[in-house]
């Protein structure tokens, strides 16, 4: 909209702001493409077009009062605020009530700098410009607007902060070098780098990180600096393995020093470290493999493992190679192997397959006996899918089985969730917390491991954003590195359970209290390493929260295939901080073209901020929903490939809809993605003026698109599946035959892979999904499709996946359709709503035929939403409008619900022969092993089905229900009236 035209002139109200004068005029603005950010914004007027130099943009808040905050870096000496809006006689006169607000550096809080005052906007010979004259030292500053005659919200069109830098360190990178020079693998190398304090104030202590392509490699500590001084600070960054590599530092990663400029403290080095090799042997593990390839569960599997002589010289017969998979150890000798070749070792002994799936862990030399010229890449992890859930290419070891110096949290007995509730959003419903220096969490690795990721909750900055703080890493009691925490993507804050209703704002009840850091090691950690996390000096949050912790051996970063073609041939560099948007969709638009085969994305941080898609020929709307097609994106890893997002969706100007939001990619047709991580910026969904998350992943998606091997995190969703019909209908291409596997999903605010629009055929698979914000796993058989007589949610299936802590919804969820199928997953600690559910609720085309629910494992699932009157079951079947037939729920195991074990609804259709075999259910906390609320119709026939520890009794059928379970003794028990009846 063009929120002036059209709008009768007003009469300004009291202290009218006196015209830009030429002194204000000449005066620095300050706050020109600044970091600036709003309270609200309404459609696509964002803040970041108030301080583009233009005025033929704006922002337009959604309602009052709201503010306008832009972010200087560092205190500037301030003269006046300028305040724009468009000049064009279109924009009608119009008054707007004005505070403006400043925060020192120093400050933690805004303070008034100009009382609130009405200030009249008249378009020709003032040009709607108004000064408002201000003095005092600030490094932000913030507008608050409580009104404005036009009738909209606040509106601005350049919001300019005229003054001069106040006296502050400016800390920069301007040489890099290393030692020695031409290093090989087995030297140490240590990088040098020179920083300087080039503002006009001296510069407190802080730290310089050094990385390889992208990764910190290593850190080390700065001294305090006058103005003008240097120091050259060595960064030992170890041994590296053959080849090249860019070197790049960054002084004062975290921002603890006020600088002039904050945007120069990094440098890429001009020439690449190359690492030749050493002469010697160098064995490395290739492969790994099983027999059977594919076991079943209590199968005998034996493995035998490739190990390679990268080296120039031969290693002599007997070195041993070694294999762990969960408490086994197997072994085997290896022969003679020359320089350059292979041999395959058979392991002695068998390990039993265990159900949940496996990670093995082979090693070459597992002795020592040869001395290589690299010992660091000995070790090669790869996952065994077996029975449920997905074969992680990690082992979690949760915070309260090893051994602290903390306090330990425990949810209480129903694990109420939504207020402020640590222990109910836990891993096993329990985490330790770190109060004060010198305590920790330690425990001993069961296999070897360069990486880590450590769930965490730090506290949310005073006015909300979150903060970065550091906790310290030990192995065997050696300082590694600080690991860098964020509270920036959690804390909402709400008593409502619309998720739209919440807001970033402090105050009262908040959720989502977690979120995940990770971090490459640089070297290789053998099994049995003790690790701790310890809060040291430095260390100063107010608190640390610690859940769980995941060890992985990343495997090196994979080499370019021949077939494909770098995005860096199109312009994109890697490590520099500069959006690569342009020279990576111009890779994608030359593949669709058929100018290439391929798009090779390298190891490397690549920033992403507008989502890869197809220019619509015609033009139809603000908004490009025209995906890609006949793509194929390959990277060198999840752990090495990376594009990210520093833009928060709804901050982004618009780029295609911000719903779907200015990372990742848009989907119509035959496109394969694998191996990459894309990491968005979001950190709400709804609330706070519509300020949702983005989608990593969205579009048709059509035929033959297969999704491999990718992390997707801080999106409001990972992946959804489907377009509405009337979404330019001669598109209109329903997903068919997808294959997603190896997906990792992390802390969404919506649903990690949803299903809809007539999606069919499809399949994810071994895939894990932790801390989402609806439906981790979801079939909606939508109606807004092409026909609904054809276009039904079908025949899709959920095969051993493993969901951990949805925070709102389901583990896994089927809306309506048939032949769909949900097996062989593990679901654990759902928030407030079943593991696994089946609904016709979100006006479904309705059940009809077969669904599948089988073999699954739901732990401490289930929980109370809506105002906390509802209780959930770990199965729940809940038929709000049309039936719900056809249900098959068969070899299960149902363990400590916080509810219910099995629940049948209360609504307004019937759930007709259900069939309940080889089920266990233990544990119901609050509830029954089955329950059939009392406004239940339909029913169930049980087959060795058993049940036990249940709080209410073992099956359990309300008064009034008109539900029949068959095979079990049923047991009519007196009812809880208003507090399980369903919606």
């Amino acid at each position: 909209m063009l929120a002036a035209v059209g709008l009768l002139p007003v009469t300004a109200h009291a202290a009218p702001a006196r015209p830009a004068s030429p002194a204000a005029d000449a005066t620095t603005n300050l706050a020109l493409n600044k970091p600036i950010e709003a309270s609200s914004s309404t459609q696509n007027y964002f803040a970041p077009n108030a301080n583009d130099g233009s005025t033929n943009t704006y922002w337009e808040s959604s309602g009052h009062p709201s503010t306008l905050t832009v972010k200087l870096g560092a205190d500037a000496d301030l003269d006046s605020v300028v305040l724009k809006l468009n000049p064009d006689a279109a924009w009608s006169s119009r008054t707007q009530s004005i505070e403006v607000l400043g925060r020192k550096q120093s400050a933690a809080d805004f303070t008034s700098v100009k009382a609130r005052a009405d200030y009249a906007f008249e378009p020709g010979a003032r040009q709607n410009t108004v000064a408002i004259p201000v003095s005092g030292r600030y490094a932000d500053v913030r507008l608050k607007i409580y009104s404005n005659s036009s009738g909209y919200g606040g509106q601005v069109a350049e919001f300019q902060v005229n003054g001069v830098p106040a006296p502050n360190p400016d800390l920069t990178v301007p040489q890099l070098s290393w030692e020695p020079a031409a290093p090989s693998e087995s030297d140490r190398i240590k990088v040098n780098a020179t920083v300087r304090n080039t503002g006009s104030a001296g510069s407190g202590a802080t730290t310089v990180d050094v990385s390889l392509g992208g990764t910190v490699a290593g850190s080390a500590a700065v001294g305090a600096l006058g103005s003008g001084e240097s120091a050259t600070v060595p960064v030992d960054i170890g041994k590296r393995a053959q080849g090249s590599y860019t070197v790049s530092a960054v002084v004062d990663p975290r921002d603890t020093i006020a600088e002039q400029d904050n945007e120069n403290n990094s440098r890429t080095a001009d020439t690449k470290l190359t690492v030749g090799q050493s002469p010697g042997p160098d064995l490395e593990v290739t492969g790994i493999t099983s027999n059977p390839a594919s076991p079943a569960v209590g199968a005998n599997v034996t493995f035998a493992v490739r190990v390679h002589n990268r080296g120039t010289s031969a290693v002599s017969a007997g070195s041993v190679t070694r294999l762990t998979v969960g408490d086994k150890t197997l072994n085997g000798t290896a022969p003679a192997i020359a320089a350059g070749e292979s041999a395959m070792v058979s392991l002695s002994g068998s390990w039993t397959a265990t159900s949940g799936g496996a990670t093995l862990t082979a090693t070459a030399d597992a002795t020592g006996v040869v001395t290589e010229t690299n010992e660091d890449n000995n070790v090669l992890a790869r996952s065994l899918v077996v029975g449920r859930g997905a074969a992680l290419p990690y082992v979690e070891y949760e915070a309260e089985d090893g051994t602290y110096d903390g306090t330990l949290l425990e949810a209480d007995a129903e694990r109420t969730f939504g207020h402020t509730n640590f222990a109910t959003e836990s891993s096993g419903r329990k985490s330790v917390r770190l109060n004060s220096t010198g305590q920790y969490v330690e425990f001993t690795s069961t296999s070897a491991t360069n990486s880590i990721v450590v769930r965490n909750s730090l506290p949310d900055a005073p006015g909300g954003g979150g903060q970065e703080k550091t906790l310290s890493l030990y192995a065997d009691g050696k300082f590694v590195r600080k690991l860098t925490l964020s509270s920036k993507h959690s804390w909402l804050y709400g008593n409502t359970d619309q998720p739209e209703g919440l807001t970033n704002r402090p105050g009262g009840d908040a959720r989502r209290l977690f979120d995940e850091s990770h971090a490459l090691l640089s070297q290789t950690y053998p099994e049995g390493t003790k690790f701790r996390l310890q809060r040291d000096a430095g260390d100063d949050a107010a608190y640390y929260v610690v859940d769980l912790i995941d060890l992985e051996q990343v495997a090196p970063p994979a080499s370019k295939p021949a077939a494909c073609t770098s995005i860096t041939e199109y312009g994109a560099i890697p490590n520099d901080g500069i959006d690569d948007t342009a020279a990576i969709q111009r890779a994608v638009t030359a593949d669709q073209k058929g100018d290439i085969a391929c798009v090779w994305i390298p190891a490397g941080q690549w920033r992403q901020e507008q989502k890869i898609l197809t220019d619509d020929p015609l033009d139809r709307g603000q908004y490009n929903q025209v995906g890609i097609r006949d793509v194929t994106i390959r990277g060198a890893g999840m752990w090495h490939s990376q594009l990210y997002t520093l833009t928060a969706p709804q901050d982004a100007g618009g780029i295609n809809h911000p719903h779907e939001g200015n990372f990742g990619f848009d989907i119509d047709d035959n496109t394969k993605i694998s191996d990459v991580a894309i990491f968005g910026s979001g950190t709400i969904r709804g609330g706070d003026g519509n300020a949702e998350g983005g989608v990593g992943l969205n579009g048709r998606f059509g035929k033959n698109t297969k999704i491999n091997d990718v992390w997707i995190e801080h999106a409001n969703v990972g992946t959804w599946v489907g377009r509405d019909y009337s979404n330019i209908p001669e598109l209109w291409g329903p997903g068919d035959g997808l294959d997603f596997s190896g997906m990792r999903i992390r802390n969404t605010y919506a649903d990690g892979i949803n299903f809809t629009n007539g999606t069919r055929n499809s399949t994810v698979f071994n895939s894990s999904f932790r801390n989402t914000g609806d439906d981790a796993l979801a079939v909606w058989a939508s109606k807004y499709v092409k026909d609904t007589s054809v276009d039904v949610g079908h025949d899709n299936a959920f095969r051993n996946n493993t969901v951990q802590l949805p925070w709102r919804a389901n583990g896994i969820a089927v809306y309506g359709g048939y032949g769909n199928k949900i097996e062989n997953n593990l679901v654990y600690d759902t928030m407030n709503y079943p593991g696994i559910m089946l609904a016709t609720d979100h006006d479904p085309i309705p059940f009809s035929g077969q669904t599948l629910i089988a073999n699954n494992g739901l732990y401490r699932t289930g929980g109370a939403f809506w105002n906390e009157d509802q209780e959930f079951g770990a199965i729940t079947l809940f038929a709000q409008g049309p039936d719900i037939p056809g249900v098959t729920i068969r070899d299960t195991d149902i363990h400590d619900s916080t509810y219910d074990g099995i629940q049948f609804k209360t609504g307004g259709g019937a759930m007709p022969d259900v069939k309940i075999s080889n089920v266990a259910i233990s544990k119901s906390n609050n509830g029954s092993g089955i329950l059939a609320m009392g406004g239940a119709r339909g029913s169930a026939t049980l087959t060795n089905v058993r049940i036990t520890g249940s709080r209410d009794g073992d099956i359990r059928v309300e008064p009034g229900s008109q539900f029949v379970i068959n095979g079990g003794a049923a047991r009519a028990v007196k009812g809880v009236p208003g507090t399980r009846q369903g919606l």
